[in-house]
């Protein structure tokens, strides 16, 4: 009777559906898509993913515009689900710019029209070349389990950057890891190298995850709680020891780090960039780095606020490895896809700086440098896609010699791109830069600031390199074409390079609503 007495005694969770809705419509689509792949012929399977995954991420885009627009709580932020999740003005950019970076990587993921088949094929030849491969190249036979794949990690995307507390961020980070180590696996061509990638990154992400989740023992010993708002109550005065909070606090950030791959973390991002395909590492590149430093605003400036003065040292030196490493081993690399893979480190290091910087500018800074950098990621992929020879596609920079010759307008759409990436001006890559920069300045990283300047002089020159080579060289006769590019894959790297300039010229808008409030815990 007492225990009876004792349940009847306890309150369910106030859940504020209308807020979650965006999470809930994705993580439903991505279970009815599972159904789809049980029940359907496979013949059908292809229409139907597309159609579904394509209504889900438009319907929860809708539902967080008309959410942001029309709800009064916005303003403030709200706490949901026992608070384990908080929707607010940063939480509601970062959907917005997830569901829009997913849309143009799932059109990659979905066309059929650059390769039979498409970048998915689930009988390819283990190395291409051979006569199984050429015997394979004409089947159309999608995998299309990469579809529900695509919104089970989306769906922790959008969950990791909400979380109000560790272990809600911990579940998300596990479900948002652990389909894109299968579809790392999943390339048609470079099958070895495919799941040669998909097993370093599956071993590197659960070294990862084994950090991230002692840290947050360690946390939980130290506040006797796992919510952000309690740990940063516990940082302002406690008795116990500040071993257990510092020692969980750099594990912790070890585990979003690696996530985020900011040098020195980065090992698995070169080989899982090259060996993945090309629009799962599009998707990689543009979702998962802004859902991984969504996260790390949230914990820098939620629970560990107050005692930056303790770790904001150990942080900018991480950021300055990070772009060292990125800009100085980018000029080593010999491969289209790793050289953009250590651009994406250098990257890391500018967006930390804004991390660290724990002020509105640095906040709205860092959230348009994530919308900026996600967009030209997915174009410069897309690009990337259709420059192939008869092995697929090639990477190597040897073989985009006189590109320029064989496809002008694909040239100068990648040059354009690249630009971008190296932060000149009329580029969201220049915006993202300066306003980043500026709100260090102001915080008083001016040091950190100047390294930062340097790294971008270095890096650029690996940008100019490709862009030399394609206009400055003469192609070979047996060198690669460019494949016609379907629906799609044009849509995609048309919205891609289209918001690149729009953001450079215009970048007032974007900036606005990244700075429309701060987190709420």
């Amino acid at each position: 009777m007492t225990f009876l007495a004792q349940v009847q005694l306890i309150d369910a969770p106030d859940i504020k559906y209308d807020a979650i809705t965006p999470v809930l419509i994705v993580l439903g689509a991505a279970c009815v898509a599972v159904l789809f792949e049980a029940f359907l012929p496979k013949h059908q399977r292809w229409a139907a993913q597309v159609a579904l995954t394509a209504l889900a991420l438009i319907a929860s885009g809708a539902w967080t515009v008309v959410y942001a627009s029309s709800d009064a709580n916005t303003k403030q932020g709200v706490t949901t689900l026992s608070d384990a999740v908080a929707v607010d003005r940063p939480v509601i950019f970062l959907w917005i710019t997830l569901l829009m970076l997913a849309f143009g990587s799932v059109l990659l993921i979905a066309d059929r029209s650059v390769e039979p088949g498409g970048a998915f094929v689930a009988d390819a030849a283990v190395r291409p070349g051979t006569v199984q491969d050429r015997a394979q190249a004409s089947r159309t036979g999608m995998q299309t389990e990469v579809f529900p794949l695509t919104l089970f990690a989306l769906s922790g995307m959008m969950v990791f950057v909400a979380a109000n507390d560790l272990l809600t961020m911990f579940i998300a980070l596990e479900v948002l890891s652990l389909p894109l180590y299968l579809m790392c696996g999943l390339a048609r061509r470079r099958r070895l190298l495919s799941q040669e990638a998909a097993v370093k990154y599956f071993l590197l992400g659960a070294f990862a995850s084994a950090f991230f989740l002692y840290g947050l023992a360690l946390l939980y010993g130290y506040a006797g709680s796992v919510k952000l708002a309690d740990i940063a109550t516990a940082t302002a005065g406690s008795d116990k020891s500040d071993t257990l909070l510092f020692a969980g606090f750099g594990l912790l950030v070890v585990g979003l780090l690696f996530k985020a791959s900011v040098g020195p973390f980065h090992a698995w991002t070169p080989d899982v960039y090259q060996g993945a395909p090309t629009p799962i590492t599009a998707f990689m590149a543009a979702c998962t780095k802004v859902a991984a430093f969504g996260g790390i605003l949230r914990v820098l400036t939620v629970a560990f606020e107050r005692t930056n003065w303790e770790w904001r040292g150990v942080l900018w030196g991480v950021a300055v490895a990070s772009m060292v490493i990125g800009a100085v081993l980018g000029l080593t690399q010999t491969d289209v896809k790793r050289m953009v893979a250590y651009s994406s480190v250098a990257h890391a290091g500018f967006l930390l700086i804004g991390s660290i910087s724990l002020t509105e500018q640095g906040l709205s800074g860092t959230l348009f440098y994530l919308l900026a950098y996600g967009f030209t990621t997915v174009a410069v992929f897309g690009v990337i896609s259709l420059v192939r020879n008869a092995d697929g596609e090639a990477t190597h920079l040897s073989q985009w010699a006189g590109l320029a010759k064989r496809s002008p307008v694909l040239a100068a759409v990648f040059t354009f791109l690249l630009l971008a990436l190296a932060g000149i001006p009329l580029t969201s890559g220049f915006v993202g830069k300066f306003v980043v920069f500026a709100a260090a300045i102001q915080d008083g990283l001016a040091p950190l600031v100047v390294v930062a300047l340097v790294a971008s002089a270095v890096a650029a020159f690996f940008y100019l390199r490709v862009i030399v080579l394609m206009y400055f060289s003469e192609p070979a006769p047996d060198g690669p074409t460019v494949t016609v590019p379907g629906a799609f894959t044009t849509i995609a790297i048309t919205i891609g390079a289209a918001v690149t300039l729009f953001l450079g010229v215009y970048p007032s808008f974007a900036l606005d609503w990244a700075g429309a409030g701060g987190f709420v815990f």
